[in-house]
């Protein structure tokens, strides 16, 4: 068994675009999501400062887009939430209580995970 999980899929809640998660400083943001072991695929500063980083089959596209973090949230897919949680548990990382939830005939365990930016990430796996 690995001692990480693996980020399988990311998508979005309500508005908010997983290639366009809204930031206000972008070197803090990298840095933080690096922590989190994303590595940096791509940056840009056109038409504003933006960059993609990666984890396992996940990539998250972070932008000083002028965007509220508090008002994006995605669901990212995860192989193992308990190992997922308590590896950012272990980094002192702003996570909830493992809790079920339904979406449609799917139940799925899951948590969230809240950044310094704002940005609200649930990840979970399905149950049934």
């Amino acid at each position: 068994m690995s001692s990480k999980a693996v980020y399988r899929a990311i998508y979005p809640i309500g508005d908010s675009d997983p290639r366009q998660m809204p930031v206000a400083n972008l070197e803090q943001a990298i840095k933080y999501y690096e922590g989190l072991g994303f590595q940096t695929k791509t940056r840009s500063s056109d038409p504003y400062p933006s960059a993609v980083i990666a984890r396992d089959e996940v990539e998250i596209g972070l932008a000083v887009n002028g965007g509220d973090p508090q008002q994006a949230s995605c669901y990212i897919a995860v192989d193992n939430v308990e190992l997922a949680r308590q590896e950012l548990l272990d980094q002192q990382r702003d996570v909830s209580d493992l809790r079920l939830d339904r979406m449609g005939d799917s139940t799925f365990r899951v948590f969230f995970l809240r950044d310094d930016e704002g940005l609200c990430f649930c990840l979970g796996t399905k149950v049934s």
